[in-house]
């Protein structure tokens, strides 16, 4: 059974998903505490049928949805000129399209996922990119939503989303090859 203690030792881990999402410190802490906040109000009703983390994170994640909502209604989103120009990554790939440097062996994906240096040098990476590039990387490969429901949530098409999605990978991985182990 779950305790109050163990909700509370999963603050961390929520908080940093919070800040990959939102990019706000002040706005994460609040959204994470929220989540605690029904966690420890509905705890009865967690019977164990999945770990108390995915349990938390799936309440986190509406938590972040209505943050977005709320944010969305506070903003209109314009295109950033260092969203309309990918030229930028022309330069890691060879004539044949192949990349130019393949990518470092980083060991065992499963503990570097859950490691702090991991989610470190991936929030230092996310802030390097543009807000709404490294927000629609979070809610297509983190929060797991569809293009269909990024595309109505931020109104973009579906084929400025997908061109947001490679560039955030991208970015990402020239960060990581960069950051990572050395």
């Amino acid at each position: 059974m779950a305790t109050p203690e163990m909700i509370e030792a999963e603050r961390d881990y929520l908080l940093r998903y919070a800040l990959a999402q939102l990019r706000d410190r002040g706005a994460a802490e609040e959204v994470v505490q929220e989540t605690l906040l029904a966690a420890l109000e509905s705890l009865a009703s967690f019977k164990g049928a999945s770990s108390l983390r995915t349990w938390l994170t799936s309440i986190l994640r509406f938590k972040l949805l209505d943050a977005l909502r709320a944010k969305k209604r506070d903003e209109k989103f314009e295109p950033l000129p260092d969203e309309l120009d990918d030229s930028d990554f022309d330069g890691l790939f060879a004539p044949s399209g192949h990349w130019r440097e393949p990518v470092k062996a980083w060991g065992q994906p499963e503990q570097a996922l859950i490691s702090r240096e991991f989610w470190a040098i991936f929030e230092r990476c996310s802030e390097a990119m543009p807000r709404r590039t490294a927000m629609v990387f979070v809610m297509r490969e983190m929060m797991g939503l569809e293009i269909a429901d990024i595309c109505k949530r931020l109104e973009v098409s579906a084929t400025n989303c997908s061109v947001l999605l490679y560039r955030a990978r991208m970015s990402l991985r020239e960060c990581f090859s960069t950051l990572w182990g050395g």
